[in-house]
């Protein structure tokens, strides 16, 4: 449920990535509270931090402890200090979504250990079997390492955790029947607003993605192919014009850009035509979950495609012709 609730085309592309978590949820704690948490659930005692003073290369600088805590961008759910943080909403969204699936499962878990603990005749000695046995049940979500890591991801899978990359593959966990229920015993939403949410949230998907296509189509073909077969033509006539002087006269500079192009040219031209057929049968659909998913199986990889093709061509086209501003434009320059 917390992955549904940050689930939208944008964070496809930024989740596990740009100091961004990955989509898998997992937790971090520290390596101090790990500790704690091990010991507790070992019925070891526990040692205590090992301090590490911070050494700032600086005589008149007083030494003080290092903090035993870590920021761990890479962590969906990080324990900071004295809190926790839930760091996969993107910025543009809503929090109240993942506000409302925190609130419920929290609430969820407080009912079940405020049953079991307000019966029992031994308070302390439930409390502690309570915590031993959440934190050997649940042990499995704390992970402390590389989130973006490949290993991570073989890890999570050995460790039963989903890992639902992208919008269409989350979003069902609005409708299984176990969260249906915990929304409906705490009165949060009816089985049908959870129906709802999810053909709203299925469909937000797919206009989005929709548009983004069109978007890309109208792009390639009203500016980026015209800008590149104008620069082919300019090189085309400059290597004529150098044969024309003289045979011998090298062109070869100009002959591998124009090849090079001609080929991201032909690319695009393809995925264009893909691209377009892909759309049109994706928004024929009438059915929601098929139309989301075709949205994201068919048409995102040929997006992929043609824009692979022009981030080509944007490197070795010339910069008067280009009429879009280039990555290295937005990233690199300032200009008057």
């Amino acid at each position: 449920l917390l992955r549904t609730s940050v689930a939208t085309p944008g964070n496809d592309h930024r989740l596990g990535a740009n100091e961004a978590p990955p989509a898998v949820i997992s937790i971090f704690v520290g390596e101090e509270l790990e500790a704690v948490i091990d010991a507790i659930a070992s019925d070891s005692p526990y040692a205590g931090p090992v301090r590490m003073k911070m050494d700032l290369g600086v005589d008149v600088l007083p030494r003080f402890s290092k903090d035993t805590t870590d920021r761990n961008r890479t962590s969906p759910f990080a324990f900071t200090g004295n809190k926790f943080e839930f760091r996969m909403p993107g910025s543009h969204q809503n929090l109240s979504d993942a506000d409302t699936i925190l609130n419920t499962a929290v609430a969820k878990e407080l009912k079940g250990y405020a049953d079991e603990l307000e019966s029992a005749e031994d308070f302390t000695a439930a409390a502690i079997a309570l915590v031993k046995r959440t934190i050997r049940d649940h042990r499995r979500v704390i992970f402390n390492g590389d989130g973006y890591s490949h290993e991570w991801e073989l890890e999570a899978e050995r460790r039963g955790l989903p890992n639902k990359k992208y919008a269409p593959a989350a979003l069902p966990a609005l409708i299984a029947p176990k969260n249906i229920q915990l929304m409906e015993e705490f009165g949060v939403m009816t089985r049908t607003e959870m129906f709802s949410r999810y053909e709203v949230e299925m469909e937000h998907y797919a206009k989005i993605i929709n548009i983004e296509a069109l978007t890309m189509l109208e792009m390639a073909r009203r500016q980026l192919l015209p800008a590149i077969n104008s620069y082919m033509g300019d090189l085309a006539r400059t290597i004529a014009a150098k044969k024309a002087v003289s045979e011998t006269l090298s062109a070869r500079a100009e002959t591998a850009i124009l090849e090079r192009l001609a080929r991201d040219a032909d690319k695009m031209s393809d995925a264009i035509d893909h691209l377009a057929a892909a759309e049109r049968t994706a928004q024929g659909l009438t059915d929601m979950t098929a139309k989301a998913n075709s949205f994201h199986d068919r048409v995102v990889p040929i997006m992929a495609e043609l824009r692979s093709a022009a981030d080509d061509a944007e490197t070795v086209c010339g910069d008067k012709y280009w009429p879009l501003p280039t990555y290295s434009k937005m990233l690199y320059y300032v200009e008057d």
